[in-house]
């Protein structure tokens, strides 16, 4: 065969299947850190919401303006151990935010041990504070608008509960790699109230409200309220399980998946910072 017989065979060919593998795999850990820098915009609007509404409230000693954004239950006369519940859920917020993404980061897991398993200590504790303190909340104070809504808080802070004892365990037992994982998807689970946030309004922008008529028994919202833990978790099980495979196809189908989802939750973060929480402190 000809010399350019074989350069034009080998144009048609398709690479080498090690080739393709690793490219699927470049794409797909390149989908993922498309997700965090997205993410990482999204937790800091929400942190500074946090510090910037409640902050400035609470140390004022303003405390029933915690009720000024009429969403939730803040501030209820005499009802102390409940609203000490509540600035402690909202505060715990910053360490789940912020710290989670801080735990994420390779650099950090690998070069700074000790700021990790600190990090990651304060984190687990944080997680199982928040998820007992909102199922307490939940049900004690009804915090929610309807009963398929605290069924919806209560499966979550569940999920939340399991899920934060089982990487504590595996992290005691050095299990690294499977603590990891099920870090991960404490933290998934752990910011379901962020991520409804961000569904509603990128839904609301996408779509123009549709299925929200009804405010918070809407069916869309009511949808939402499952989703918003649901959904993150089933997106990260589909990057495990692409992780773990060997097909090129399934990688970049996975991460084709994880750049639609991550582009809907720009639009939340978008939304959430400009309609939900911004005009609150600005």
């Amino acid at each position: 065969m000809s010399t350019a017989n074989t350069a034009l065979t080998d144009l048609t060919q398709s690479p080498p299947l090690e080739t393709q593998t690793a490219a699927a795999v470049k794409w797909l850990k390149r989908s993922g850190q498309f997700w965090y820098l997205i993410a990482l915009v999204g937790q800091i609007a929400f942190v500074a919401f946090i510090v910037m509404y409640y902050g400035t409230r609470t140390f004022s000693g303003d405390f029933a303006a915690w009720n000024d954004k009429p969403i939730v239950v803040g501030h209820v006369e005499g009802d102390n151990m409940g609203n000490f519940m509540f600035i402690t859920h909202v505060f715990g917020a910053t360490i789940i935010s912020l710290g989670g993404m801080l735990q994420l980061l390779p650099f950090i897991r690998h070069h700074m041990p000790a700021l990790h398993r600190w990090i990651g200590r304060s984190f687990m504790v944080m997680a199982l504070l928040m998820a007992t303190g909102g199922i307490m909340m939940t049900w004690l104070r009804g915090d929610v608008a309807s009963f398929v809504g605290a069924v919806a808080i209560t499966i979550d802070g569940l999920l939340i509960l399991v899920f934060a004892i089982v990487a504590w365990r595996l992290a005691a037992s050095r299990q690294i790699d499977k603590h990891s994982r099920w870090a991960m998807r404490t933290f998934m689970v752990a910011n379901g109230v962020w991520f409804l946030r961000l569904m509603v309004m990128a839904w609301s922008i996408t779509t123009g409200g549709w299925g929200l008529d009804g405010g918070l028994s809407a069916p869309a919202f009511i949808v939402m309220q499952f989703a918003c833990y649901l959904a993150p978790l089933a997106i990260l099980e589909l990057y495990f399980s692409a992780l773990d495979s060997s097909s090129a196809l399934k990688m970049r189908m996975v991460a084709g998946v994880i750049v639609g989802s991550t582009l809907f939750m720009a639009i939340g973060v978008f939304g959430a910072q400009f309609f939900m929480w911004a005009p609150f402190y600005l």
